[in-house]
């Protein structure tokens, strides 16, 4: 079987980041989101959208190239961190990938993400390879500590190694609306990470309103957020497609006033291949094709790598494997 994937490129080259813009608070004031109109909307993604055979397989290799393949648990250790990078390695097993005649593609995950103190460990297991470690930072998941030690965070992250660093905001700010403070603070920490790219977790089910999750998706945006993110994973509701629909709205209109094109990761709760085929078609289909690459779109991922390796060697083979055949870490 040899699988041809079409139009597969990475769209990086030339992409320019964002550089932050003052805070324009008439912009932030005139944004509204219809809750209703995006609940029709996101009803009409998935049950329109359907890839079958060799386009569903190419739809899911390219879904593990999405993916920041995560640990953020209480009880990670450094093994564990390196077994999880050695899955990075090779996500998908190798006679599924001869299979598929696809060996010469090379698919890895977007990232590797882990806590600060595993920066280092994920570093030096990925060595050789040209898989960036991101760092979950400034006290995740509530982001409740001193400006001052989040700051900190952030700089020992990146002297670790971290290429990417995912700031959590203080969603008390967004419910009072302040929104001075909270640019002030993403601009602060986007200072901090220097080269490494910042994705800002949103916490959106904790932000009350779709309206208030489009004004903290503005906010972030304009102080220099590379991307905007749903959810640390660790909240009651995490990401949902109302919800992403209204923060890619946010996208579009950013990139419409001002060239700029940031990303969008949607995280938590999204372990299912279908749903992240669903997902990927919102993303075609609000922001084009470009949005789906590596620098412009992520799944925050755990358990999601093992069911797409199941939907994988069922369409080869037709049968559904037991899911530990599937080794993660």
């Amino acid at each position: 079987m040899s699988l041809k994937i079409v139009d597969s490129q990475s769209h990086a080259t030339g992409h320019k980041r964002n550089p932050g813009f003052p805070l324009d608070l008439d912009w932030v004031e005139r944004v509204r989101m219809n809750r209703s109109a995006l609940e029709r909307r996101a009803g009409t993604i998935g049950a329109r959208r359907s890839v079958k055979k060799d386009h569903q397989l190419a739809w899911l290799l390219k879904a593990v190239s999405l993916m920041d393949l995560t640990t953020l648990n209480s009880d990670d250790t450094p093994g564990r961190v390196e077994r999880l990078c050695a899955k990075a390695r090779n996500p998908i097993r190798a006679d599924l990938v001869e299979a598929m005649g696809v060996k010469k593609l090379g698919v890895t995950p977007a990232a590797v993400c882990v806590y600060h103190n595993f920066v280092a460990t994920a570093v030096k297991a990925l060595e050789g390879t040209d898989i960036p470690v991101a760092a979950v930072s400034t006290a995740f998941p509530h982001g409740l500590t001193p400006l001052k030690i989040r700051l900190a965070e952030i700089e020992a992250s990146v002297e670790d190694g971290a290429k990417e660093i995912d700031i959590v905001i203080e969603r008390g700010m967004v419910l009072s609306g302040d929104w001075q403070g909270l640019y002030d603070q993403v601009r602060a920490m986007r200072a901090a990470c220097g080269e490494a790219h910042i994705k800002t977790i949103l916490g959106t089910g904790e932000l009350a309103t779709l309206t208030n999750v489009a004004k903290a998706s503005l906010v972030c945006m304009l102080a220099g957020a590379d991307f905007i993110k749903t959810s640390t994973g660790k909240e009651k509701t995490n990401a949902t497609l109302p919800t992403s629909l209204a923060m890619v709205r946010m996208i579009r209109w950013f990139h419409e006033q001002t060239g700029i094109e940031i990303g969008y990761k949607p995280a938590g709760g999204i372990s299912k291949a279908k749903d992240a085929l669903t997902y990927m078609a919102l993303m075609r289909e609000e922001l084009g094709r470009n949005w789906l690459e590596p620098h412009l779109f992520r799944f925050g991922a755990s358990s999601l790598l093992t069911d797409i390796e199941r939907q994988i060697e069922h369409g080869i083979t037709g049968h559904y494997a037991a899911d530990y055949r599937f080794a993660m870490a």
